[in-house]
């Protein structure tokens, strides 16, 4: 069973998403909170194995929950909730920790697919919403040499490996087109992650677009 907290201040989105998520047999919403502070308290509180988070809310908003939260010695997958996919507070929500966004107005079948990604570890971002945030954001020059400054130390493989994560591809796919077990996928993923201070692979995919290792 897929544990959720659902944050967000409009009580009818969070009505509208508990009832379509529920729908699932496979999800149960644990908690709900209104802000940025009763969001950290509830993953403190319910330990979700995901949190769909508005990021525009009164108070404590949702990127300093985000950033917060991802501090916790074990976070949940993290999914920023936006009314528009060129949002920059997008941008700053997946640098802070979180693992994908969903439109607000995503359907009800996607949405449910898309919460059982996020609790498998998946990112939540198609490769293409990737190149429109970082497209739209502003001091793209500075991002993209800071971002080539943190992956040169990387080897050719780990470079392959970032490129991969970049185009939004699992760990089998990986495997398959770099000709290696999905274990041993797994344990490159994870070293590099550690080398780039990543805290996950959405932020390793988001780091392979600024350094434009994709086109």
């Amino acid at each position: 069973m897929i544990r959720l907290v659902l944050v967000d201040d409009e009580p009818m989105v969070l009505t509208h998403l508990r009832t379509v998520l529920e729908s699932a047999g496979d999800i149960t919403v644990v908690g709900q909170a209104q802000d940025g502070a009763e969001a950290v308290e509830a993953a403190t509180l319910h330990t979700p194995d995901v949190m769909l988070m508005d990021l525009r809310m009164p108070g404590v908003d949702g990127l300093t929950a985000i950033a917060r939260i991802a501090r916790l010695p074990s976070p949940p997958s993290m999914v920023a909730l936006t009314t528009f996919d060129a949002d920059t507070y997008v941008l700053r929500a997946l640098q802070a920790g979180a693992s994908g966004f969903l439109l607000k107005a995503t359907p009800a079948e996607d949405l449910i697919s898309l919460v059982r990604a996020a609790a498998g570890g998946h990112t939540v971002l198609s490769p293409e919403a990737m190149r429109r945030l970082v497209a739209a954001s502003t001091g793209e020059q500075q991002r993209a040499d800071r971002a080539r400054a943190r992956i040169a130390g990387l080897t050719d493989r780990e470079a392959d490996m970032l490129r991969c994560l970049g185009e939004g591809m699992s760990n089998a796919a990986i495997a398959a087109k770099l000709h290696l077990s999905e274990a041993t996928v797994k344990s490159y993923v994870s070293r590099m992650l550690s080398k780039l201070g990543c805290a996950n692979r959405t932020q390793a995919g988001l780091l392979a677009h600024e350094a434009g290792l994709v086109g």
